[in-house]
């Protein structure tokens, strides 16, 4: 047992260093120097190896840490506060997981669903609170050197407005879609009207991201006033059956936007081939994350982020949170 925690604490030294180095900067700088703190730290490393590898993401511990009353200290005061709460930090991410509502994923995934006749009927796999089941109620704005493209609801500008930087010379075909049905499977789905998912939510912001937990905010409401379907379990598992509640009339569409990441490469690609042959299908993933592509993905030659992809056609690369755009096709 020793042996198996001595190599958890490295698996956890290693994983926190590489995200202080390559992931936090640029996004924040509190994050970063926690992440260093922690991978220096061989106590923290053996307090956070109590937690199932799969709970113990960065972002994760870290919110959770502020969730229960860390606030955002110094990296030093942030440690000693770790080592006296441990059980509570331990038990509380043994019951959370990385659920990134992030609406601004829309600005990415629109100039496929822009591709789509309506009616559509919307299925998001892994849709935690359905932030991203609400494109047709957000506004947008594409901006490049080619030009700027304005996009509103009929009603007149969203209180949620998705800044997207176009890169390249390509605008996006956008439109705002017709969608009359709208509906997500989550392992844990949250009530978007319910004040610990506002919590929880906004918590997973991390500090410096200027604007981002307004946005959630502001999405969270549109949410709450007309909640979409979301249904607890397995989306391989439940897709078939939650699929059969669509109007028959309206164009079945499932997007898995930043899900597949987190299900192991066999389940992956058995909801890879469910998503297809349900519906149309709509994906946002790192180019070497599945053999979901219709045609190979050059990831020697990917300009960077994830792929958009439309039943596995690549249109775009993308920024992962949806904030620039690359259109391929």
């Amino acid at each position: 047992m020793i042996g198996g925690m001595d190599a958890e604490a490295e698996a956890v030294a290693a994983r926190y260093e590489r995200f202080a180095r390559e992931e936090a900067p640029g996004r924040s700088n509190l994050y970063a120097a926690w992440a260093a703190q922690v991978a220096a730290d061989p106590q923290l490393q053996r307090v956070l190896a109590r937690i199932p590898a799969r709970h113990r993401q960065p972002p994760l511990v870290f919110a959770v840490t502020r969730l229960l009353g860390a606030g955002e200290p110094d990296a030093a005061t942030w440690r000693d506060w770790v080592l006296v709460h441990a059980d509570a930090v331990v038990r509380e991410c043994e019951q959370r997981s990385l659920q990134t509502n992030e609406p601004l994923r829309c600005a990415a995934l629109l100039p496929a669903l822009s591709r789509i006749p309506g009616p559509i009927a919307l299925l998001e796999i892994g849709a935690s609170a359905g932030l991203c089941l609400f494109p047709d109620r957000y506004s947008y704005r594409y901006r490049g050197a080619a030009g700027e493209i304005a996009l509103d609801p009929a009603g007149g500008p969203s209180p949620v407005v998705l800044e997207c930087e176009v890169r390249g010379e390509r605008m996006p075909e956008v439109s705002l879609p017709d969608i009359v049905w709208r509906a997500g499977i989550d392992l844990a789905p949250l009530n978007p009207a319910a004040p610990d998912t506002h919590a929880w939510l906004t918590g997973l912001v991390w500090p410096g991201e200027a604007g981002r937990a307004d946005r959630v905010d502001a999405a969270l409401r549109i949410a709450a006033s007309d909640p979409p379907l979301l249904v607890a379990g397995d989306g391989a598992d439940l897709l078939a059956e939650v699929a059969a509640a669509a109007p028959a009339e309206a164009t079945l569409v499932v997007q898995t936007p930043g899900v597949l990441a987190h299900i192991p490469w066999v389940a992956r690609h058995e909801l890879i081939a469910a998503a297809r042959g349900t519906g149309r299908w709509i994906t946002l993933d790192a180019p070497g994350l599945h053999e979901g592509w219709a045609t190979p993905v050059d990831t020697a030659a990917w300009p960077g982020g994830f792929a958009l992809a439309l039943d596995g056609d690549v249109l775009a690369a993308t920024d992962p949170l949806g904030g620039w755009l690359a259109m391929s096709r």
